[in-house]
């Protein structure tokens, strides 16, 4: 047996080291090096014209055949319209209900009364229904609850965890999903690991060999080469097809790059056009051996547990970061959490009270590709990762707005909702008030009260005008 063994082994780590010698070209010649001078082979455009074909072939074949079954195909409603609700404000809403209550008594009295309607009063029962009924609405249909849950698609990608209400309608859409699966997990998968490795390793490496040289020009610029040709290749990893619009807009040093927030990735979508200062806590593992490799060469701004939680101490990091024009902008993501590319959440005030020059950009994901949304309370950091790289791809546009600064009339709030409404408009997403951190806590006094204030401005009013008629 062991003549026939050793022929077999070496023909068989021969024909490993051809498939290996073979895939490391390909990486370098059609994916590394295009990546490193930010070329492109137009391969990933038609990739994502020919899944859109597909897509739309499989979605007519599916809702064909739902119909022929009678199967439920999509949700009976929208995740962004279950109540229709217009934009009425809480006066006129009170007297639409005061004035419904006290027809019936008009009525009533019309045939023994004449004159004017009689006044009502500060308080009247009526006035519950408005805030029992906005109770219902908000439990039936809850803004921020939605804006923490993966959208529901209106088309099939092939990919089961799109829409769960999908069924076997036939034998060739069965093969093709299979088919699908194969590509993504047996191909697309370990070809996007390998690159995000690639990027990865060569990101501490280099960023380590420059942390050593000294500071000046020549260290900055090999920072930035370094931080761009890692973050493409990252890029890569994900077949991201990204779109930039207004380039002209781009944030520039000594300015703050604030963004709506849908992954983690929108770092790399971000950096991979443009070089930023990062702001964020220190990790542990890995994680961290990147921000301790990262900050020797660029200086990023990584704080302590306890030191994050310091509001002053934050603020003056970002300001004496802000006053020095040499070092990069800083990228913040005010809403501080991961939102579902639906909608933007309130912005917290920190960045927008240190008087810097603000540079708006707005993110949005193509759901059809590949859901980018990051929900942290579902998944962990690898199961989310497998999922992005096991999709068929990111695709995504981005918007740079025209700088924004503080208005001498504005407080920080105002500042940071002005700059909230310009993203949201731009991006196509539903602008919010909440605050993110609704999505582990509790609703804060502070809104609560707004609502109790707004009704006794409308009771106090209603005694003054009485009073002066």
């Amino acid at each position: 047996m062991g003549p026939f063994i050793s022929p077999f082994s070496n023909l068989l780590c021969m024909l490993l080291g051809i498939s290996f010698t073979l895939w490391i070209t390909l990486l370098l010649v059609f994916i590394i090096v295009p990546a490193i001078f930010g070329l492109s082979f137009g391969i990933r455009g038609l990739y994502m014209k020919t899944l859109l074909k597909v897509f739309k072939w499989a979605t007519v074949r599916m809702e064909r055949g739902a119909k022929e079954k009678n199967h439920l195909l999509y949700k009976p409603y929208s995740l962004n319209s279950i109540i229709a609700k217009e934009p009425t404000s809480l006066e006129d809403e009170l007297k639409e209900i005061r004035r419904n209550g006290s027809s019936r008594e008009l009525d009533a009295s019309a045939s023994t009364t004449t004159g004017p309607a009689p006044s009502s009063s500060e308080f009247e029962m009526s006035d519950t229904f408005y805030f029992c009924r906005r109770g219902i609405e908000s439990i039936v249909d809850d803004e921020v609850t939605k804006c923490f849950s993966a959208e529901e698609l209106e088309s099939w990608n092939l990919l089961t965890r799109s829409n769960y209400n999908f069924q076997h309608i036939s034998t060739r859409l069965t093969v093709l999903w299979g088919f699908g699966v194969i590509i993504r997990y047996g191909f697309l998968l370990p070809l996007r690991v390998t690159l995000a490795v690639t990027g990865i390793s060569l990101l501490v490496v280099f960023t380590t060999i420059i942390g050593h040289l000294p500071n000046g020009r020549l260290k900055n610029v090999l920072s930035e080469t370094v931080h761009l040709m890692c973050y493409r290749i990252c890029v890569r990893a994900l077949t991201a097809i990204i779109t930039y619009h207004h380039s002209e807009n781009k944030p520039k040093n000594g300015g703050i790059c604030v963004a709506n927030h849908t992954s983690p990735i929108d770092v790399i979508i971000l950096a991979s056009d443009g070089c930023y200062a990062m702001v964020g806590q220190i990790h542990g593992g890995l994680m961290g051996l990147i921000q301790r490799s990262m900050v020797k060469a660029c200086p990023h701004i990584w704080f302590e547990r306890l030191e994050a939680k310091d509001r002053h101490l934050v603020a003056k990091r970002l300001s004496d970061h802000v006053k020095d024009k040499s070092k990069l902008p800083i990228l913040i993501f005010p809403e501080g959490t991961c939102i579902n590319n639906t909608s933007v959440m309130m912005f917290k005030k920190g960045s927008f009270e240190i008087g810097s020059t603000v540079y708006p950009v707005a993110i949005k994901y193509d759901p059809r590709f590949g859901d980018a949304f990051w929900n942290s309370s579902k998944f962990g950091m690898v199961n989310y990762l497998l999922r992005m790289m096991s999709s068929w791809a990111i695709v995504c546009s981005v918007w740079y707005l025209p700088p924004m600064s503080r208005q001498e009339d504005e407080d920080a709030v105002q500042f940071a909702n002005r700059v909230k409404a310009a993203i949201a408009r731009q991006g196509g997403l539903v602008d919010l008030l909440w605050d993110g951190g609704l999505k582990r806590g509790k609703v804060k006094d502070a809104f609560k009260e707004e609502q109790q204030k707004i009704y006794s401005k409308i009771l106090v009013g209603t005694q003054a005008d009485r009073s002066r008629s």
